[in-house]
């Protein structure tokens, strides 16, 4: 019998970020097929921020080493949307949902220096 590839990742002790993805009523949720390399916290936001999922519904974390596995949807949103705040971007449509959804950042307003303010 012939065995599949294992999605355990080769090096011992890393996180490893998957997104659920909603691809409509033809096609339903799934998780999100992207290379090994992308499975970072960081290529997620980016992959986020940039508009490459269609319709993301949840983001789970998990470390096979140190035997953990959590959802990290809430704190995904945040911080997407506080980079989003930052870079005084609005965030992709498909995106508006997740945060809506998740999110517990609220926007605010950077403090602007005064001139002549005593």
């Amino acid at each position: 019998m012939r065995r599949s590839p294992s999605i355990v990742p080769q090096t011992d002790d890393c996180e490893i970020y998957l997104v659920l993805n909603d691809y409509g009523d033809c096609l339903g949720r799934a998780w999100a097929e992207v290379p090994v390399d992308d499975t970072s916290r960081e290529s997620v936001i980016r992959d986020l921020m940039t508009g490459q999922y269609s319709g993301p519904v949840r983001i789970v974390a998990f470390n096979t080493a140190e035997r953990w596995s959590r959802d990290v949807s809430e704190e995904i949103a945040d911080e997407v949307s506080q980079r989003l705040a930052l870079r005084d971007e609005g965030a992709p449509a498909a995106l508006e949902d997740f945060i809506g959804r998740h999110g517990q950042f609220r926007p605010f307003q950077l403090p602007l220096p005064l001139r002549g303010a005593v």
